[in-house]
């Protein structure tokens, strides 16, 4: 939810890169919700991690597009601290739980 209420303020802007790096931002941000559901019923524990990894490819690239709206000073990085804080432990959570997933695998 924190994704489209940031997209919503950019779109409020009249800053149309903010505008499209939004829209990058709120593609992938919310990709990551869609594929952790998706790995909740997953298959096999082999697809579980698949879309799990997809999830984590997701996560870092919202990270990247928040970095970006930060450096690109369209919103003050001080707005933009805690959703980028939120974002990394929800990286770091996607990465224990895939390695962890992939020694049980083998």
């Amino acid at each position: 939810m924190r994704a489209v209420r940031l997209f919503r303020v950019l779109q409020e802007r009249d800053d149309r890169a903010g505008w499209l790096i939004g829209k990058q931002f709120l593609r992938s941000a919310t990709s990551i919700g869609a594929n952790v559901a998706e790995a909740r019923s997953g298959e096999s524990r082999k697809d579980f991690v698949h879309k799990l990894q997809i999830a984590l490819i997701e996560a870092c690239e919202s990270l990247y597009w928040l970095r970006l709206l930060a450096e690109a000073e369209v919103l003050p990085a001080a707005r933009l601290a805690d959703l980028m804080d939120e974002t990394d432990q929800l990286i770091r959570i996607l990465v224990s739980i895939v390695r962890s997933s992939l020694r049980t695998e083998a």
